[in-house]
């Protein structure tokens, strides 16, 4: 037996107890967005502090500051740097993951509580944050283990960067890193990161490009104070009729975002790149499933992959100050905000970006001839991602897939964002692999968020598999 089958076999006999302790870690309510949670982001850090002092890995925790939340100056969550060995024969792979999560209520539709982890008859582990990212943050730890356990020497230095802000923006970690270079993280030779998702259901895939993003909060004031409608409605300027004047004036139904200029930036499509989508394993149809209905705008897969992975979006978020309780009020309100985001692809500069919104933004609420006022905000942005898929990473990365699953692994791209992969790739200098865990209808940012317990633990071991590989790249 060698010693990944030792591994593995190790693994499977412990499976219960990942799925026990999964659920501790889905059970601790770590919604960096919600101020009123930041004490259980900081409760999720020491968790993984807890088990990195289990496992002999050395640590330290870089406070980033203090944010502006709903109104107050809140702490920020640690940013949790470990090492497991030094040895300079080795390689030395960073990884990086995150253990803050989204918001979720049951009433949002959940068929269960999000925060209890809920394992169903075919296997599916439901729970907020199962997938994204507490899975896999806590599967490099348990591959740390399962070496120990079976007296097996990692073949590898590994790095760790966790932080609890991937959700609301990673405040604090671009700076951490620029100023860490060549300091903690200097040496590395290899980053790997773990938060992301198969493309079908069936086969395993290696993501090498991730769209970037521009988020924007877009506000309309007019009265000092909400109105009735029936004493005021059609003698004052309305900030809801404004705002959605202008919000239907982004983006089409077709999917084409109407801010002129944006589209100039995309870098053109070419027969090289065209070919990479071929004998991709991606079916419509099941892209209609996880979508959970027939709604997808293009006719065929390759214009679903372009549409997702290298063309933008303009997606409409929401509207904050607008009535929205059941029953009926006759309110004007005083001031809303609309809230809606770009995602990025190669070549798109959001400083350009920003510019081209903003100017379109004034030019359009300056045609409503309206006495109210339009401002325009950048919440957070970043540039989309690009690696090589052809160097020594990826190729350990898809032997690792064909030896835990038994096929080689599609290269893809991926439409949401993930910034911190091109600050690595640009402060660092080295290879960024996204090698995911989850499957494409794990529901990340959705209700009845899950992973499938069968691609948690295969998923232990192939993030075992890959340092082994990578160790003889």
């Amino acid at each position: 037996m060698t010693q990944l089958d030792s591994i593995f076999s190790h693994v499977d006999q412990n499976s219960a107890d990942y799925v026990r302790r999964l659920g501790e870690a889905v059970a601790i309510k770590s919604v960096s967005g919600d101020a009123h949670h930041r004490p259980e982001v900081v409760k999720m850090a020491n968790y993984i502090i807890s088990w990195m002092d289990k496992l002999g890995v050395s640590h330290t925790s870089h406070d980033p500051g203090f944010q502006e939340l709903d109104g107050s100056q809140v702490k920020l969550p640690p940013i949790i740097l470990g090492t497991y060995g030094t040895d300079p024969a080795k390689k030395t792979v960073l990884v990086y993951g995150h253990y803050d999560v989204q918001p979720a209520l049951k009433s949002d539709g959940w068929t269960s509580d999000p925060f209890t982890l809920v394992e169903d008859e075919q296997g599916r582990l439901f729970g907020r944050g199962s997938t994204d990212d507490k899975a896999p943050i806590l599967s490099w730890l348990w591959v740390i283990e399962a070496h120990q356990k079976l007296g097996v020497d990692l073949p590898v230095n590994i790095k760790m960067c966790f932080e609890g802000m991937e959700e609301s923006g990673s405040e604090g970690l671009d700076e951490l890193i620029v100023q860490e270079a060549k300091g903690y993280f200097k040496g590395t030779d290899y980053v790997c990161i773990s938060d992301n998702y198969w493309l079908g259901k069936t086969r395993p895939c290696l993501t090498y490009g991730l769209r970037g993003i521009a988020y924007y909060k877009l506000t309309i004031a007019g009265p000092a104070k909400d109105l009735h409608s029936g004493v005021f409605g059609g003698t004052v300027h309305e900030p809801m009729t404004d705002l959605f004047a202008i919000m239907s004036k982004l983006v089409a139904p077709d999917g084409k975002i109407l801010v002129p200029g944006i589209y100039d930036q995309v870098r053109p499509l070419t027969d090289k790149e065209r070919g990479t989508y071929n004998g991709i394993d991606f079916a419509l149809p099941d892209y209609e499933g996880a979508v959970g209905g027939k709604v997808v705008i293009q006719d065929n897969e390759h214009e679903v992959l372009m549409s997702r992975w290298r063309y933008p979006s303009l997606s409409l978020h929401g509207i904050e100050g607008a009535f929205y309780s059941a029953g009926a009020k006759t309110v004007i309100p005083a001031k809303v905000t609309g809230k809606f985001s770009i995602r990025l692809v190669p070549d798109m500069d959001p400083a350009e970006v920003h510019r081209l919104v903003s100017t379109f933004i004034a030019s359009e609420h300056a045609k409503l001839n309206s006495k109210t006022v339009c401002t325009v905000e950048p919440l957070h942005g970043a540039r989309a991602w690009l690696a090589d898929p052809e160097g020594p990473s990826y190729a350990a990365a898809s032997k690792a897939v064909q030896r835990v699953f038994g096929v080689k692994p599609d290269l893809t791209r991926e439409g949401g964002s993930i910034p911190v992969t091109l600050t690595f790739q640009e402060n660092l200098g080295v290879s960024v692999l996204l090698l995911p865990m989850g499957a494409a209808d794990d529901g990340a940012h959705s209700i009845n968020e899950k992973i499938d317990k069968k691609n948690y633990i295969e998923g232990i071991k192939l993030l075992a598999t890959y340092l082994h590989e990578v160790a003889s790249a």
